[in-house]
């Protein structure tokens, strides 16, 4: 699929046209892409969007039809508009693996090369990177929330357009998604596709039972029925028990029916009771119906007997608390090898300056402590040594005997060329579980969540301290 480059905002044009009218473009730059505040007011993240990004990265280049365009506007001259002609991306790009666990105030990607390079991508790694993060925490959360029963995609009709669909789908997979409806998706993504019948289906057909047969006569060994058409418990599933003596005396099995409506944990037990006593224990339930993580804990606190849930428009929207959008930034940390900070009067806003790298410190079982994000050309901080709360200094703490300290991210990209290859979203999905299982009791909890401590070293403190009162003094001057 390919990326246009003016997947952008005009200003990281306008400020590329004044980058080179001022011979800056060519400085080396490097900025940090990261989030401020865990979404769905939840304990973690699970980032996604990295493969897509790197391959918007390595194909980026201007057509004659959009280099027109630009000339079009008015705003550029010749020399702007035939330095984007010859535009590559050649830079490095620093991140974790798609399916990591990560937390607010940490660099996820950390992009360097020139600043006119650097500086043109924003917009595009924030659209990738953003979307997907936030669709991939909600299916993990979805999937927590499921304890072990199937989570499949069913948004496609809600998502936000045919290409957030298929963001949704791929993000979905990666936080623990095990199929989507999304046959795009499904082609594009080696998916497996999910799906049943609609309600139309059966009132195409003179009666219930009637429809059922047929769907079941033209899909012998996938038939999954919606019985909640007309009456679930007193209509739909006994015909769905029909059908399904039907096809075993044929020499097939029902698969499955979908409950799509009504109070789906009382359905499911009352559902499971009447299949399990005419012999069909082996049928699976599907339940479905504008639900998300919430919704699926009452269903399983309430005993319903649910076996898949297919969740759709709460799960490519990402709706719920704190969701909507992860408001993920990308800002400017050195150039021309030089830190460079914003200075805000709110210093949670303040952004970590220089080059830095993201260290996660396990305990000897490689169970999640906290992660601490330090200078890239300092030492690994090692237990005894104190790191600081980002957000407010005079919080700190020593780092624990018997942690160890591993690099979150690697380089998986240098010189605009992949440095790996891409990894199966199967891949990504077992990461994401196996890392939601390592993080502290309580993280992953719905309503006020552990908190997961995100801190800085004394060195990155200092720097950090010395340039906010740098600033200060200057604006005094002034």
């Amino acid at each position: 699929m390919r990326y246009s480059p003016l997947i952008t905002d005009l200003y990281e044009l306008t400020m590329l046209a004044g980058y080179l009218k001022e011979q800056m473009h060519d400085k080396p730059a490097v900025f940090d892409l990261y989030f401020r505040t865990n979404p769905f007011e939840g304990g973690y993240a699970v980032f996604a969007g990295l493969e897509p990004a790197l391959d918007a990265l390595a194909g980026l280049r201007f057509t004659e039809d959009e280099l027109a365009y630009l000339a079009g506007l008015g705003l550029f001259d010749r020399d702007f508009i035939a330095f984007l002609r010859d535009f590559r991306f050649r830079g490095t790009v620093v991140a974790p693996p798609e399916g990591t666990v990560v937390f607010a105030n940490e660099p996820l990607c950390t992009v360097s090369g020139t600043l006119a390079e650097t500086q043109l991508v924003e917009t595009l790694l924030l659209n990738i990177i953003n979307f997907q993060t936030l669709v991939a925490t909600k299916a993990a959360r979805v999937c927590h929330a499921a304890a072990g029963a199937e989570v499949i995609e069913f948004g496609l009709r809600r998502a936000q357009g045919p290409d957030g669909g298929l963001s949704a789908a791929r993000a979905a997979c990666v936080g623990g998604a095990t199929g989507t409806s999304n046959v795009l998706a499904g082609m594009r993504f080696d998916l497996p596709v999910r799906g049943t019948h609609a309600h139309s289906w059966v009132q195409a057909f003179p009666d219930e039972l009637t429809a059922f047969q047929a769907y079941a006569d033209a899909f012998p060994d996938s038939t999954v029925l919606l019985v909640d058409t007309y009456d679930t418990l007193k209509s739909g599933v006994p015909n769905a028990i029909i059908v399904a003596l039907r096809l075993r005396q044929r020499g097939h099995e029902l698969r499955g029916i979908r409950l799509d409506s009504g109070d789906l944990a009382y359905l499911s037990r009352e559902a499971r009771r009447m299949l399990d006593e005419a012999g069909f224990p082996e049928v699976r339930i599907l339940a479905s119906n504008e639900l998300d993580e919430q919704v699926i804990d009452s269903i399983r606190d309430e005993g319903g007997r649910v076996d898949i849930y297919g969740v759709g428009t709460r799960l490519v929207t990402a709706s719920g608390a704190g969701g909507v959008a992860l408001g993920g930034v990308y800002k400017l940390v050195a150039i021309d090898h030089e830190p460079k900070m914003k200075v805000t009067s709110d210093i949670a806003k303040a952004t970590l300056p220089g080059e830095k790298r993201v260290l996660r410190v396990q305990d000897a079982d490689g169970h999640f402590i906290q992660d601490v994000v330090c200078l890239a050309g300092e030492n690994t901080p090692a237990p005894g040594d104190t790191v600081f709360d980002p957000t407010n200094p005079l919080r700190h703490t020593d780092l624990r005997e018997g942690t160890e300290p591993v690099d979150l991210r690697t380089k998986v990209m240098a010189d605009g060329r992949r440095t790996r290859p891409a990894e199966s979203l199967t891949d990504m999905a077992a990461r994401c579980r196996e890392q939601l299982e390592l993080l502290p009791a309580g993280t992953r909890r719905f309503v006020n969540p552990h908190r997961y401590k995100v801190s800085i070293s004394e060195r990155l403190k200092d720097l950090r301290g010395e340039m906010m009162n740098a600033a200060h003094i200057g604006r005094r001057r002034l």
